[in-house]
């Protein structure tokens, strides 16, 4: 065993990607046909009222630091072009305690770069995916993670979740699937095979309805029916209202409530996010299913009250202190 195959307990697999946040002073919300609109003057020049640029973000790369700050061996496997923007991609993540010996830079492609249009506490992103080179075997170069976190990557990667699929069922690692828009876009047949490979499953009430092609609200229901599709724990998540969890090794399910915001969120980028790696780190630690449902929503709670995905990443420590100080009711309940 190489230096590169030691001691890693969490490999994230997701594109990385540079945010520019600007934070809009002059627009307004409307909702035309049932979608609600971001609206600005149009051929105008309009004020904004500042610009943050968040390095090496993105699903994957949110949960990998998330792990490494809650106290696992955490790695980061995905592509940057060989570039300016990839070097400083690269030099955040390890100055997150992340791994990067799995990061993939490619000459003559550009590091993704996503503008990130900030109003009223809600994200409107435009996105532009580099098309990279997935390839399984020439990353992975015979790691064996005790958990896998896979996550969103571009659109030219259909082999790419097949050879993930394959590779997690021949060498007994647990994986957690948290899907991104392509893939959730691909629907349950396309990907049956990293269903059927999942450990536990992380989506929200209208993906899930989306996934299932659900019309009902039944979180219950639907934590039952992806459950079918493979994965051996299901969370969903809704928003405000708490999250759901269903655990067939014990033939459990469970909802929890938020955690009370302590003051009203500043940019909710990376919730999903925070609280997807954070509930698989606690089971990673050991924990059962109720407990990673407690940890989830603290790390949530606080992400969103920093600009970024990453800045509120949260400790044991500091999640343990969050518990110990939560109201009577931020407990595990049986449904």
């Amino acid at each position: 065993m190489n230096d590169k195959e030691k001691n890693i307990d969490f490999l994230a697999i997701g594109d990385i990607v540079i945010d520019a946040f600007i934070k809009l002073q002059d627009a307004q919300v409307e909702e035309h046909n049932n979608v609600e609109m971001l609206e600005m003057r149009f051929g105008e020049k309009i004020p904004y009222d500042s610009v943050k640029v968040v390095k090496a973000v993105g699903n994957g790369p949110n949960a990998a630091v998330s792990a490494a700050r809650l106290g696992l061996t955490s790695a980061a496997m995905t592509h940057v072009g060989n570039d300016d923007f990839g070097k400083e991609c690269l030099d955040t993540l390890k100055g997150n305690g992340v791994n990067t010996d799995y990061v993939t830079i490619e000459d003559g492609k550009n590091t993704n770069y996503h503008y990130v249009l900030s109003f009223q506490a809600e994200r409107t992103i435009l996105i532009k995916h580099e098309d990279f080179e997935y390839n399984l075997e020439k990353q992975t170069s015979g790691i064996i993670p005790k958990w896998l976190y896979f996550t969103s990557v571009g659109e030219d990667s259909m082999n790419y979740h097949s050879d993930i699929a394959a590779w997690v069922k021949d060498n007994n690692i647990k994986m957690a699937f948290q899907p991104g828009t392509f893939q959730i876009s691909l629907g349950k047949e396309k990907l049956a095979d990293i269903y059927s490979a999942t450990e536990v499953f992380f989506c929200n009430v209208e993906e899930a309805q989306q996934i299932l092609n659900e019309e009902s609200r039944d979180v219950k229901k639907m934590l039952k029916m992806m459950h079918e599709l493979g994965p051996k724990i299901v969370c969903i998540t809704d928003g405000y209202e708490g999250a759901y969890a269903y655990d067939s090794h014990n033939d459990e399910y469970w909802f929890h409530r938020i955690y009370p915001d302590p003051k009203p969120p500043i940019e909710r980028t990376g919730a999903g996010d925070s609280f997807s790696s954070a509930f698989t780190v606690a089971l990673g630690h050991g924990k059962s299913v109720a407990q990673a449902l407690s940890w989830a929503p603290i790390n949530s709670m606080s992400v969103v009250q920093y600009i970024g995905a990453q800045e509120g990443l949260l400790t044991v420590d500091q999640i343990e202190k969050h518990l110990a100080e939560a109201p009577g009711n931020y407990v595990p309940e049986k449904i």
